[in-house]
């Protein structure tokens, strides 16, 4: 992290770094006109994590800061949300005098949502007690006369919540009212504004969308439940087990009734599909009936496996969103074979940093 290059006077200019950047590393492919999505210059994370330094009574946040190659103290963080500064203020006033609190606290993490809830995650190395758990609900009912707020306390393989492992997010997407959640320590997308961005540019771009659609590496079911408007049904996959539950929750909440979930690796789930072998997880599932003429794929930094990406070029539109622009370019050297991009994006999820969320429509030439 270098915390001296986030400076909201810089913003356009980054970002206008990353523009010429992506378009040279896709030139090859002669994309359509990158269409750019900003974030907020200054706190824009929803979520941040901050070691504890312990220096005689005094205690504070700090992140390591690659460039100058030292710790660097954080009572404040630009990049995080305006409710995790004031919640990094409250928590470290109640801490610092707290000797049951602060004993080997080593990390703090924060969960925050648009729609005001925080997630505080406490960290230790060291086992947690019946005095930190009685400190702790009364550092909890505090802090919550004053934030709607969660607690949980994590040690080596012991975890105590004080209430809930998760948050609640509430986003507005073209309009419409859409509610997630999120689980600590599971993956969500850092900037929401960003994610909302995102959603609407993945609907507009699958809009008259005919049939049914395929999802792999579904998460908490972010992007399926935004997209279900514009198909007949989806079929999504996803391996982590609580993103799954996640995402059975959100379906239910969300009302979402033509979308359906299957916990399965996507490099499984290609096996199946190939009929390869079966699956005990797939009983009752008949794929055959599925009529899907896209698949939408939002795969980690390591980008497709080749078995999946043969699964994926048979697919009429291929939406791709991709954290990493180096794996999605050598997907589409094997893509771009049979498929053409239509649409090509650039979200900046993570301003001042090196890395760019971007995103491809590709259609079958």
């Amino acid at each position: 992290m270098n915390l001296a290059a986030m400076d909201p006077k810089n913003y356009d200019a980054q970002l206008e770094q990353k523009r010429i950047k992506l378009e040279q590393t896709f030139a090859e492919f002669t994309p359509p006109a990158l269409e750019v999505f900003s974030s907020d210059p200054a706190h824009y994370r929803m979520r941040a994590e901050f070691r504890m330094w312990h220096e005689g009574d005094d205690l504070y946040y700090y992140m390591f800061d690659k460039e100058l190659n030292e710790k660097v103290r954080c009572d404040q963080y630009i990049a995080a949300g305006t409710l995790i500064n004031e919640m990094m203020a409250a928590l470290i006033e109640d801490l610092k005098p707290n000797p049951a609190l602060r004993h080997k606290l080593f990390q703090v993490d924060f969960l925050s949502t648009l729609s005001g809830e925080i997630l505080v995650s406490l960290l230790y190395h060291r086992q947690l007690d019946d005095v930190w758990l009685e400190q702790a609900k009364q550092l909890k009912a505090k802090l919550s006369q004053h934030f709607n707020m969660n607690l949980i306390g994590r040690a080596r393989k012991q975890k105590i919540d004080l209430d809930r492992e998760f948050v609640i997010e509430t986003l507005t997407v073209n309009g419409q009212t859409l509610h997630y959640k999120q689980i600590e320590n599971s993956f969500t997308q850092p900037n929401a504004k960003v994610s909302v961005k995102m959603l609407e540019w993945a609907i507009d771009s699958t809009k008259n969308s005919q049939g049914d659609l395929l999802e792999l590496y579904c998460g908490n079911g972010n992007f399926s439940i935004a997209l279900a408007q514009n198909f007949n049904r989806v079929l999504a996959t996803e391996l982590a087990k609580p993103s799954v539950d996640a995402a059975q929750y959100n379906i239910e909440i969300n009302k979402v009734d033509n979308l359906q979930i299957i916990r399965m690796s996507a490099e499984d789930f290609s096996d199946a599909m190939a009929k390869k072998r079966s699956f005990r997880r797939l009983e009752g599932i008949d794929l055959d009936s599925y009529d899907c003429n896209t698949i939408f794929v939002d795969p980690p930094r390591a980008g497709i496996d080749d078995e999946t990406l043969k699964l994926v070029q048979g697919y009429q539109r291929i939406l791709y969103i991709s954290c990493n622009p180096q794996t999605l370019k050598d997907n589409l050297q094997t893509l771009s074979t049979t498929h053409k991009i239509t649409r090509f994006a650039l979200f900046d999820q993570f301003p001042y940093t090196d890395h760019m969320e971007s995103g491809v429509l590709l259609e079958r030439k």
